[in-house]
């Protein structure tokens, strides 16, 4: 059993799919480690996750209670619900302070802590996310193929995101939300595939239970679809702390890291899934921390080694 004042091996500050996967693997490997995170998932939102093989379809609260009943063999993994406010790394030991005032010490840390999502202020849009308007099609396109869509936002990235959707169905418009830089050349292809765009300003979504049935313009003007994609979810890091131990961020809006595993420019702090990628899905992210758990367990076994 651990208390507080024990030295553990990682602390994990996140319990998604990254953190646990960590978790998992360094549990296996007679690591202590204790992971604290406070319950507010980014896809809590969601009714079902979609893309990890034998977990299809799964709903993320019944995701996460699989998980976590798989930790209960490990005695040497504690899973607390707590906040993490406060890191300081102090001769190689990093002090974890969290909301409910408990310290923690540990020899590394990893961030698995994600992003949130800050939604655009178009009425009705929070009472359909994740319900029938989605972010990624990889995730939620089937249970929307060939049903008549709406594609919200532009910008750079605008043009891939509508093509990208074009291969679940054929009935989409595309709604800027205003006046928007489409260029002609781009104009020129929606209007070939038959692909509609407005650039009025929507003035709420009309919905069902969280069904998507109407869109309605501030001309007074609407249009009927069942569900619909969001291009700019307005994501952003669910926690600042990495920034204030001196890890930037990416123009992706992920923190920096020197590896493609995690490893930042500071020794013993790791970055993974979303926190590091900005996007990565669920099972991108159990990948993240399987890699990285297995990398600090070397680290830790070449540290111990040298101590004799």
């Amino acid at each position: 059993m651990m208390d507080m004042n024990t030295l553990v091996d990682v602390i994990i500050v996140g319990g998604g799919p990254a953190g646990l996967s960590a978790a998992l693997l360094l549990g296996r490997s007679c690591r202590r480690v204790v992971v604290i995170d406070e319950g507010k998932a980014r896809n809590r939102l969601t009714y079902e996750s979609h893309g990890y093989l034998t977990r299809d379809g799964i709903k993320p609260s019944e995701f996460r209670q699989i998980a976590i009943s798989q930790m209960k063999p490990y005695s040497n993994v504690r899973i607390e619900q707590d906040l993490v406010e406060h890191v300081q790394q102090d001769q190689g030991i990093f002090h974890t302070l969290t909301q409910k005032g408990r310290l923690f010490r540990s020899r590394k840390i990893i961030f698995a802590t994600g992003m949130q999502d800050h939604l655009p202020l178009i009425p009705g849009l929070k009472e359909v996310y994740g319900i029938s308007v989605f972010p990624c099609p990889y995730c939620d396109g089937w249970e929307r193929r060939n049903e008549p869509l709406a594609i919200f936002g532009q910008g750079e990235k605008f043009f891939h995101y509508v093509k990208t959707l074009y291969s679940w169905s054929k009935d989409l418009v595309v709604l800027t939300n205003g006046a928007s830089a489409v260029t002609e050349q781009e104009r020129e292809e929606l209007e070939a595939r038959r692909i509609g765009l407005i650039e009025t300003e929507i003035r709420d979504l009309q919905s069902h239970e969280g069904m998507l049935h109407r869109i309605v313009f501030q001309d007074g003007q609407s249009l009927h679809r069942k569900g619909g994609f969001l291009l700019n979810t307005g994501a952003r890091q669910a926690s600042r702390i990495p920034g204030t131990l001196g890890i930037p961020l990416h123009d992706s809006g992920g923190y920096v890291t020197t590896s493609d595993y995690g490893h930042t420019t500071i020794e013993g702090v790791y970055i993974i899934g979303d926190a590091k990628n900005a996007f990565t899905g669920l099972i991108g992210a159990a990948r993240d921390g399987y890699y990285i758990g297995e990398l600090i367990n070397k680290d830790l076994i070449e540290d111990d080694w040298e101590q004799i």
